[in-house]
């Protein structure tokens, strides 16, 4: 069990079982995008060590930009969608693969979508080291998924309480207090 700020996490999903998951999820996105070149488009801040990891797995002619989004406030999502750091590379005509730390409303995806498919991408896809099936409420469900959790608050390898948390290499999952 671990602190951070004022919750206690408890371990969910080791460093060894994230890193067989990232080199799996890497092998699709090889074989599917063969002889393609990919831009890969990082959200940030939650998705810096998921997009590092996949990207050293990645054997494709490639790029990569960032963006950055806010929608959650502590550990609850605001449900409103805020472009902080906006898209600065051509996409038109090109292949986009969208690197999410975690999908669970798909709120953030949806919004990014919508801001790329502007800018007319050949294809977007989504490629997310969680996915909350429960929570979803979108219409674009992620095509590259490392793991299916359920809807509870995690912490961990990119994923932030208030901030706080994102340097560990494990992913935590909040504990609940037990009256």
């Amino acid at each position: 069990m671990i602190e951070v700020l004022d919750k206690s996490f408890e371990i969910f999903i080791d460093k060894d079982e994230i890193a067989q998951k990232v080199s799996s999820v890497a092998d699709r996105i090889n074989k599917d995008y063969h002889g393609k070149e990919v831009i890969f488009i990082a959200v940030l801040n939650g998705a810096f060590m998921f997009a590092s990891d996949l990207l050293k797995n990645i054997h494709l002619s490639c790029e990569i930009s960032f963006v950055k989004m806010s929608s959650y406030q502590g550990t609850q999502t605001t449900g409103v969608v805020d472009e902080l750091l906006g898209l600065n590379t051509d996409v038109e005509g090109k292949d986009v693969i969208i690197i999410e730390d975690i999908v669970d409303t798909g709120h953030t995806i949806e919004k990014i979508i919508s801001l790329l498919n502007v800018k007319k991408p050949n294809s977007v896809e989504i490629c997310t080291l969680l996915y909350k099936p429960a929570a979803f409420k979108g219409t674009s469900k992620p095509t590259y998924v490392g793991f299916d959790i359920p809807n509870a608050f995690v912490v961990g390898y990119g994923l932030d309480y208030n901030e706080k948390g994102r340097n560990l290499d494990a992913l935590y999952q909040i504990r609940e207090n037990k009256n």
